[in-house]
C-alpha cells in the first residue's frame, strides 16, 4: 500500500484493476517459465495473485518492474525485486478498491498530470543521457525501459490522484524538516545512486520528491494498519509459489 509504494505505495509510483496495461515479457529480474517441450503448450502469461474478483498477472508484475524507472528515487536500486513489484501492484489495487467505493476520482486532470511528468522527467538522474526534457529523448528513455508513453501517462494519472487521497487520508499534521531532507539525500539517496554508477542530482533538484519520500515513511505505520485491515479481509490470494506467500504491505523505501 506499499509508498512508494510504496506507500509505495505507492505508490509510488497503477491498479490491474482500474489500468490493466500489460508489460512486455523478458525483464531479467522477473521469475523465469518453466521450460517446456515442442510437444507441450506454451505458457504465455498467468495468474500470480487474485484479489477479489480482479486478478494480477505475471505481466503485470513484469511492466511494474519497468516502470520503477519513473521512481528512481523511491526505489532504490536493488529493491526492484519480482516480490516486492508485486506488493506494490496488492496495495494499488486495494486503495483503488477504497477510492473507488468512497467514489474519489482515480484519475488527475490532464494538465495536471502533464506538468507533474515535466517536472518527472528533470528530476531522473538516468534522463541526463536521453535528455528527457525533448519529447525524443523521453521516448527514447521510455523505450529502454521497455515502457511507452501511454502507459505512463496513465499510471502517473492514477498515482497522481492516489496520493492526494491518501494525502487527505494520512498525513495531516506530518511536517518534514529540511534537516530530515538532507540527511536522507546524503546517508540514502547518494550511496545508492553513487553504487549503482549513477550521479546525484543537486540537492535543490530532488528536494520536493524527497520530502515527498519521507512523508510516505511518516504515515507508514497509520497506512500499513489500514491495508493490513484490507488484507485481513481475505480478499488477497497469492497464487503463484514462485512469489513469497508471507507478503506483508511495506514501503518500498529504504529506511534510514
Amino acid at each position: 500500500m506499499k509508498t512508494s509504494a510504496r506507500i509505495t505505495t505507492l505508490l509510488a509510483a497503477l491498479a490491474v484493476a482500474a489500468c490493466p496495461a500489460r508489460a512486455q515479457s523478458g525483464s531479467p529480474q522477473a521469475p523465469a517459465p518453466t521450460s517446456a517441450s515442442a510437444n507441450e503448450p506454451v505458457e504465455l502469461d498467468h495468474v500470480v495473485t487474485m484479489i477479489g474478483s480482479n486478478v494480477i498477472l505475471q505481466s503485470d508484475v513484469e511492466q511494474e518492474m519497468h516502470l520503477s524507472a519513473l521512481e528512481p528515487l523511491l526505489i532504490l536500486p536493488g529493491q526492484n525485486t519480482p516480490d516486492s513489484a508485486l506488493l506494490r501492484l496488492i496495495d494499488r489495487t486495494l486503495i483503488l478498491q477504497q477510492m473507488e467505493q468512497q467514489q474519489q476520482p482515480t484519475t488527475t486532470p490532464g494538465a495536471e498530470a502533464e506538468k507533474s511528468l515535466a517536472e518527472l522527467r528533470k528530476q531522473i538522474p538516468a534522463c541526463s543521457q536521453f535528455r528527457c526534457e525533448t519529447a525524443e529523448g523521453w521516448a527514447a528513455f521510455l523505450r529502454s525501459n521497455n515502457l511507452n508513453e501511454e502507459v505512463v501517462d496513465e499510471r502517473w494519472s492514477q498515482r497522481m490522484a492516489m496520493l492526494s487521497f491518501i494525502d487527505l487520508r494520512f498525513r495531516s499534521g506530518i511536517r518534514i524538516t529540511q534537516e530530515q531532507i538532507a540527511t536522507y539525500y546524503q546517508k540514502t539517496l547518494q550511496p545508492a545512486l553513487a553504487k549503482d554508477n549513477q550521479k546525484t542530482p543537486p540537492l535543490a533538484e530532488v528536494s520536493a520528491r524527497i520530502q515527498e519520500i519521507l512523508l510516505q515513511q511518516q504515515v507508514s505505520g497509520l497506512f500499513q494498519d489500514w491495508v493490513s485491515s484490507l488484507r485481513d479481509q481475505g480478499n488477497v490470494q497469492i497464487v503463484d509459489p514462485a512469489y513469497s506467500a508471507d507478503l506483508e504491505p511495506k514501503p518500498a523505501v529504504a529506511k534510514q
